[in-house]
């Protein structure tokens, strides 16, 4: 039995799963945010309910809302920013007292979605995460890319590309930069800017629902979030121009995505031509947690 845990800034999933990727049970609870202790033993306490469920031990994989400094392997890049600086990985082999695998949540999307997903059969996927965060995992032939800085898929902390003056120098990102992707086209990110043109808390969907309803600033603020998007995937186009792109995260859900970004993606990039399949994951939004359980899949 494969067993994958999807550690994510609002909850931790956990599946049990066949090794042909057969689901036995899924569980998740709530993650215990800014709580770095209770997080551990929240993730043990999934893998425990599992194999007690099951009757069955497994491999353990999990994937994490960062990754992991190649040398120290202390935690980066986190979102969960209770994580930075700390040894996430011993600190979870001293809870479990198992054997773990142990990658950035991202890069397990991807390693899902291309083995068997929305990505299966292309060589190069490219999963793009635009949910309370904004991110990306490359897999090249089925495995997830890191490179030596263990920073492959880090799109949303780059620039927003070809910024107009009303988008300098941007908002302060949780890094510390201004302006990052993942100020512009996360989730959080659409709602704030609907909060801010309003004074109304809205969730994503309740957005969209007035935008198919004919709301005209709803429908502006969409168009102008597409057009966020499709900038900064250019320059993945430009730059690695991946066999797919497959989208993950809860923005994923909104159908409108993939007729509009196409679109806009082809105006955006150098090339005079836009082949590449923009594709709805098979797995769920939060398919990672199938990843992590496939960071055994030798």
């Amino acid at each position: 039995m494969l067993i994958g845990i999807d550690w994510g800034g609002t909850k931790i999933e956990g599946v049990a799963m066949h090794p042909d990727g057969r689901e036995i049970l899924r569980l998740r609870q709530d993650t215990p945010r800014h709580d770095y202790k209770g997080c551990l033993h929240a993730v043990k306490a999934v893998i425990d309910q599992l194999e007690a469920a099951t009757g069955q031990t497994g491999s353990i994989g999990i994937g994490i809302p960062g990754s992991l400094e190649p040398v120290s392997r202390l935690g980066k890049g986190a979102s969960s920013t209770w994580l930075l600086g700390q040894p996430v990985e011993a600190d979870l082999q001293a809870v479990i007292q198992r054997p773990i695998r142990v990658e950035n949540d991202a890069d397990c999307f991807a390693a899902s979605e291309a083995v068997d997903g929305a990505g299966r059969g292309h060589n190069v996927v490219f999963a793009v995460i635009l949910g309370s965060g904004a991110g990306a995992g490359i897999a090249v032939g089925g495995r997830a890319h890191h490179g030596p800085n263990n920073s492959g898929g880090e799109w949303g902390h780059n620039p927003l590309p070809f910024p107009d003056t009303t988008e300098i120098p941007g908002s302060v990102c949780y890094c510390g930069r201004f302006g990052c992707m993942e100020t512009w086209v996360s989730g959080r990110a659409f709602e704030a800017q609907f909060a801010a043109h309003t004074g109304q808390a809205l969730k994503a969907w309740e957005i969209i629902k007035l935008k198919r309803g004919g709301d005209r600033l709803a429908g502006l603020l969409w168009d102008r979030y597409i057009d966020r998007v499709a900038r900064g995937l250019a320059t993945v186009v430009n730059t690695l121009d991946p066999d797919v792109f497959v989208m993950g995260g809860g923005m994923s859900n909104v159908d409108e995505l993939y007729d509009d970004l196409p679109r806009a993606l082809a105006k955006r990039i150098f090339a005079t031509v836009f082949h590449t399949p923009i594709l709805r994951n098979v797995h769920g939004d939060a398919s990672g947690v199938r990843g992590a359980a496939w960071l055994w899949k030798d």
